[in-house]
């Protein structure tokens, strides 16, 4: 589904010069931790390919932070096809400790200036620091508009990062002999939104927080001597931690790393979690776990639904012409448990160029291109079928009503069902998912006061022009994911946002949708 374009993502990690040294920096050194940085963005690249950077700290370096970024996936920006660059590139960024940043722009411009990590020189070492977040700020025109009132400020670019940056900056002007938690407590207080950060200072010290309702996931291992952390529990495991040492930050909680050991502390006082359900729907890694719940069982389970809902409803006709198949990567796992349970078979009727490239920055026109160009119909296996196409979910139905038509046309199917592991989408994200208003949705056009209708989903199958439409209800996610739906930001189908200014910004949403204004980017309103 590349309609819904991937978060941000970061990473950490750090050598404590106190302890002995870890058995995943043998051969590299504990003075070089910072060159097991771009393996791990390699393995969050799921969450962003428009850019990639990070800063490394050596005390031993006349620029103790040192920042490499650049417009590019990982291998482009750290020449990983190339031995003699990237160990070049590496050997200039050496250190103990480093933070890492891959991004996709849910704000700001595609140029290397919005590229993060964001560093912060200063004569100071105390105020010189680097840092990099996924996520967003609701408040951030609030923020921006009160920051611009008080005194001569400039801000030079239109993103929430700099926003952070200036207010943590503050904060270490005015309290420089408070410690890096208290700093960053006190900035954190005037935000409204979703933030997992990593922080880096010229003292040597790491920072590693998570919004206070969890919204972005943000986990980490600690070996006795290497500290990592990274938005996906994949990144950990694939850098050689024991499953049982990877572990989620607490929401509302910060740690900080210093040569001396690790500091964990809350910065706000606990409330309920609201962890962004998406996350195990579709933009996690599904070897991942996020707060102890696996993605690929989620995601299993998410699929065990659609198969309950199907044999209670008996509505299509499941004989040896019959097949599931899914769109290629993220429905796969529910596909998979579909078919399982409807004892029908799974096939790949769609295959997947992985080397077509994003072109979603084009627009529209271009987002039915690039459908065009990721998948391939397999007629050898969708020929004559009866085929139940499972997808994750529906955001802009482009993606979708090109991939109905190249199913028939192409793959000569003789009937499409498709099966959306998700409810509707009928509210726009304001916490780092590029979804800002309701109008560029598909579902709201079609349900009414009463919701997800027989009828309603009768109306979207005629425009997909598909034989039938079914979502899943909204209390499957909670029980796929298994969480209490209280704890679960479920905004995007519901239209109920976990913090004040998501809340009012959905207000605004709604105004310029029923005005006319729906074009309107709601952070504008």
């Amino acid at each position: 589904m590349s309609e819904l374009y991937h978060e941000c993502g970061v990473a950490a990690v750090y050598h404590l010069p106190s302890a002995s040294e870890s058995p995943l920096c043998v051969g590299i050194g504990m003075d070089a931790a910072s060159t097991l940085m771009p393996r791990m963005l390699q393995d969050i690249q799921n969450r962003g390919q428009l850019a990639a950077g990070m800063t490394s700290y050596n005390p031993k370096r006349s620029l103790l932070l040192e920042t490499h970024k650049d417009i590019g996936t990982v291998s482009e920006v750290f020449r990983l096809s190339h031995r003699g660059k990237h160990e070049a590139i590496m050997q200039q960024l050496v250190g103990s400790a480093a933070i890492g940043h891959v991004r996709y722009a849910t704000c700001g411009q595609d140029d290397k200036n919005y590229a993060q990590p964001f560093e912060r020189q200063h004569i100071h070492k105390h105020k010189w620091f680097s840092f990099c977040f996924n996520g967003q700020l609701a408040n951030y025109q609030e923020l921006k508009e009160k920051l611009t009132r008080e005194g001569d400020h400039h801000l030079a670019r239109d993103t929430d990062t700099e926003i952070i940056l200036h207010e943590i900056g503050r904060e270490l002007t005015i309290n420089p002999n408070l410690s890096l938690i208290d700093v960053f407590a006190n900035a954190a207080k005037s935000f409204d939104g979703a933030y997992s950060l990593a922080l880096l200072t010229a003292k040597g010290e790491l920072l590693v927080a998570r919004d206070p309702r969890g919204i972005k996931p943000l986990c980490y291992a600690f070996d006795g001597s290497l500290f990592a952390a990274a938005s996906e529990s994949v990144a950990l495991l694939n850098l050689g931690f024991d499953r049982s040492l990877i572990k989620s930050v607490q929401p509302g909680t910060c740690m900080m790393i210093t040569p001396e050991g690790i500091e964990e502390r809350r910065f706000v006082e606990k409330i309920n979690p609201s962890h962004c359900f998406f996350e195990w729907v579709y933009f996690a890694n599904v070897a991942s776990t996020l707060d102890e719940r696996s993605v690929y069982l989620s995601r299993t389970r998410l699929g065990e639904e659609l198969a309950r809902i199907e044999l209670a409803r008996n509505e299509i006709t499941i004989d040896s012409d019959t097949i599931i198949v899914p769109v290629p990567d993220t429905s796969k796992a529910a596909a998979d448990a579909m078919a399982f349970r409807l004892r029908i078979p799974c096939r790949e009727g769609l295959i997947r160029n992985r080397y077509s490239g994003r072109t979603f920055i084009e627009g529209n026109r271009a987002r039915k291109v690039s459908a065009a160009m990721k998948y391939t119909p397999l007629r050898e296996v969708l020929e004559g079928k009866r085929v139940i196409l499972v997808e994750d979910s529906i955001v802009r139905s482009t993606t979708m009503k090109v991939l109905l038509k190249r199913i028939r046309d192409l793959g000569g199917a003789k009937e499409i069902h498709v099966r959306v592991a998700c409810p509707p989408i009928v509210a726009p994200c304001f916490y780092g998912i590029d979804m800002s208003t309701i109008d560029e949705l598909y579902a709201p056009k079609f349900l009414g006061t009463d919701g997800l209708t027989e009828e309603a989903q009768k109306r979207m199958a005629e425009n997909l022009e598909c034989d039938s439409l079914r979502y899943l209800p909204i209390d499957s996610i909670a029980r796929a994911i298994e969480l209490p739906k209280d704890h679960l930001c479920q905004a995007c189908i519901t239209g109920e946002y976990p913090t004040p200014f998501g809340q009012k910004l959905y207000g605004i949403a709604r105004t310029n949708y029923v005005t006319g204004c729906a074009a309107k980017r709601t952070y504008d309103s």
